[in-house]
């Protein structure tokens, strides 16, 4: 693993990039991390086997983690972080630059967490060619009120984004310090309203999409109610609701990451072979459930 910065247009956007060492990658995962967090969210270090970039490039794949616009070498540039949009905008920009620079394979899918799940359902929804999403720790309806929250990431809200600390292996804390800040404000102030924004990005996202919720997922709603509304409102043919227990919301810094990270692995996979020539059938399946 190594780090790397990514010129967006002038931002630089810094991120870990993982490659595989036997061959050029079969395709190449861009990893979101949430909001408050750092790209090395996805490589966590407290035990082994937990990080989706190690595990990535053994499996064949690029792994390129993303501190996303506001976050990281940007945050200088972007003291007050972007909109949705102009992050949408930010990304594509680098995600250009990368590719006039390494091979990626078969094309970009993105596993995402939290509000990096937003950031990938607006790519999707602009038209980025992307294999699939892979999305963690979002919904579309909140299971808490955020408006009596002064901050989403005030030290109040640390069980909803963590679940009970049992679920992490020792050390996390420590070792994820370094990757935990503030949300910047015009993140934090536009992502109170997800809830009217979610419906109007849903009808443009036609590429494959599975939603993962923890047992622990505490910031969403996710009963058969909220989670059929979910998935009704996406264009996509092929969406995805799975269930990942003993996890919280952070679910790639806990015991659950591997699970994870192999799950979403296996989706880009189903993914590229639908895209195989006269293997795909575009048709449209179950929609909450799997």
């Amino acid at each position: 693993m190594r780090e790397i910065v990514l010129d967006a247009d002038g931002v630089p956007l810094s991120g870990l990039l993982g490659e595989p060492t036997d061959g050029p990658p079969r395709a190449t995962v861009v990893a979101l991390h949430g909001g408050g967090m750092r790209a090395g969210y996805f490589h966590g270090q407290a035990h082994p086997g937990l990080s989706l970039l190690t595990l990535g490039t053994r499996l064949g794949f690029t792994v390129l983690a993303l501190d996303r616009p506001g976050y990281g070498r940007s945050a200088a540039r972007l003291p007050h972080g972007q909109t949705l949009r102009e992050q949408c905008a930010t990304v594509r920009a680098a995600l250009a630059d990368f590719d006039l620079r390494h091979p990626v394979g078969e094309g970009l899918f993105v596993v995402a967490h939290s509000y990096g799940g937003k950031l990938a359902l607006a790519l999707a929804a602009a038209g980025a060619d992307l294999i699939g999403l892979d999305i963690c720790g979002l919904g579309h309806r909140f299971a808490v009120a955020p408006g009596r929250l002064p901050s989403l990431h005030d030290r109040r809200a640390a069980a909803l984004h963590w679940g009970p600390l049992a679920l992490y292996p020792a050390h996390t804390f420590r070792l994820a310090a370094p990757l935990v800040g503030p949300m910047p404000q015009r993140e934090e102030r536009e992502a109170r309203r997800w809830q009217r924004i979610f419906p109007r990005l849903a009808t443009r996202v036609r590429v494959p999409v599975r939603f993962t919720f923890a047992e622990y997922e505490r910031w969403w709603r996710h009963d058969d109610e909220a989670l059929a509304e979910l998935t009704g409102l996406l264009a996509a043919d092929r969406v995805r609701v799975d269930r990942l227990p003993a996890a919280g919301h952070n679910v790639s810094l806990g015991w659950a990451a591997r699970s994870y990270h192999l799950r979403a692995l296996a989706f880009l996979e189903e993914c590229l072979t639908e895209r195989r020539p006269g293997v795909g059938r575009r048709t449209r399946p179950a929609r909450a459930g799997g």
